[in-house]
């Protein structure tokens, strides 16, 4: 064992948010689920048009509409699952960038960008405060 690691011990406790911020980030993990879930993994699995055309466009098969549906539907199930919190908040983060730069490279949409970008954001927030669901499973996958 490391002097860092005997110095800082793994404990959940130390990173649990405030009543209010507990508040809070359920409220936005429930409403960010929702949207991922229905507005967003929907369409791409069930194959709108809209979702058909995009991923033509992009190039990649339609297998990459089914894939980013696929991420995107476990990523919003995950934000509900509080030890999947935060990995699911880091996983569609990385999403999130990937869908700003397809918006902005591939689509040529470039004004469409900020609003994955701003999600980023919001996730990278989700998983700083819930990091101790991240601290939990790297201990769970330890044992």
């Amino acid at each position: 064992m490391t002097a860092i690691a005997a110095a800082a011990p793994l404990t959940t406790a130390a990173h649990r948010p405030g009543k209010k911020m507990n508040t809070a980030l359920w409220t936005v993990q429930i409403l960010l689920a929702l949207f991922f879930v229905v507005a967003s993994a929907a369409p791409k699995l069930l194959g709108a048009h809209a979702a058909v055309e995009s991923f033509d466009t992009i190039g990649w098969g339609q297998w990459f509409r089914y894939f980013t549906g696929v991420v995107e539907l476990s990523g919003g199930i995950g934000l509900l699952m509080p030890r999947l919190t935060a990995p699911a908040a880091v996983g569609l983060t990385i999403t999130m960038v990937c869908a700003a730069l397809t918006q902005m490279f591939l689509l040529g949409a470039p004004a469409l960008a900020p609003f994955p970008l701003v999600l980023g954001v919001v996730f990278v927030w989700i998983a700083w405060q819930r990091r101790d669901s991240i601290i939990a499973v790297r201990e769970l996958l330890s044992r």
